[in-house]
């Protein structure tokens, strides 16, 4: 026999079935959101990685002496006694570390010099990370001088247990109406870690000098600021992603720091459009030499700690 609904319970049943389907489309959105803030995050915290790791090696390739650039930055530095920060802020100059430098010459003249930065099978620098492999380096000239450039490549090179592959190139981009002036180029970049996962990217920056131009050869007091854009792609987990970013207010940089103490990084994730709420702000503080930033995505905001 045909069973026949009242009106009622017709009415019920039509809004368990619709109270089902919102329920249903609330749970997929929310999980929509949450893989679009995960995203997010993975690419701008990966950019920050990046930026954070090829900005130590300008200072490391400037540092190594004052015949290929200017001596005591990066790695080449010591830490300032009763500094509380214990591993951000150097002095100039520090001939104890557990790295050899040798020094080759191409050709009979001063330049170009090709220089090795080996740390064997691990070396404890003073920002309190292990250094294992080399990094190699040419040079065209000393980098304070117009039109100098360096080509930095890595031998099996790792920080902790990080991988570091690609070409660093530094060319003085100077002019006699510019202060000293530098375009950095990150080319095939590579961060890989044990697990799998990986950071690839390339960045186009230029690096001016905007403070301590009173002292030309003593570096730390120099203050640059960093304008320019980047792209990337990162395997973290099951999330891949892929982006694009600009700094849109300049980064600040001071050859007594090791991090980016101020700035903005505008990332936007591949086939995102650019007012999506899904774009990551990364700001690097108020000038603070720090290993603290943020992340705002969506309007909310979050700290990050820079390794």
């Amino acid at each position: 026999m045909k069973r026949m609904f009242s009106p009622i319970q017709l009415l019920a049943t039509i809004l368990f079935f619709s109270l089902l389907i919102f329920t249903s489309c609330q749970k997929e959105n929310s999980q929509n959101a949450d893989l679009e803030n995960q995203a997010s995050e993975v690419s701008s915290e990966s950019e920050a990685e990046a930026e954070i790791v090829f900005n130590s090696i300008f200072d490391d390739v400037m540092g190594v002496n004052d015949d290929v650039g200017l001596a005591g930055t990066g790695i080449f530095g010591r830490r300032v006694p009763g500094d509380p920060s214990g591993s951000t802020q150097y002095q100039r100059g520090d001939s104890t570390h557990c790295f050899t430098v040798t020094i080759t010459h191409p050709t009979n003249a001063p330049f170009p010099k090709h220089i090795v930065i080996d740390f064997g099978t691990g070396c404890l620098g003073r920002d309190g990370h292990i250094r294992k492999g080399k990094i190699i380096i040419d040079y065209t000239n000393r980098l304070v001088v117009p039109g100098a450039k360096a080509t930095t490549t890595f031998d099996r090179f790792y920080i902790d247990d990080m991988k570091v592959e690609g070409t660093h190139i530094i060319e003085n981009t100077s002019t006699v109406n510019v202060n000293r002036q530098f375009t950095v180029k990150v080319i095939d970049g590579k961060l890989s870690k044990p697990n799998g996962n990986f950071i690839e990217w390339n960045s186009n920056k230029v690096i001016t000098q905007i403070d301590g131009l009173a002292t030309p050869l003593i570096p730390l007091d120099d203050v640059f600021k960093i304008e320019g854009s980047s792209n990337g792609h990162a395997k973290r987990g099951n999330i891949l992603v892929a982006w694009q970013s600009t700094i849109t207010v300049p980064l600040i940089k001071r050859f007594n720091c090791r991090w980016i103490v101020e700035g903005r990084i505008r990332t936007v994730r591949a086939n995102n459009s650019t007012n999506s709420p899904w774009i990551a702000v990364l700001d690097f503080g108020n000038g603070t030499c720090d290993n603290q930033a943020t992340i705002t995505i969506n309007g909310v905001t979050h700290q990050i700690t820079l390794h």
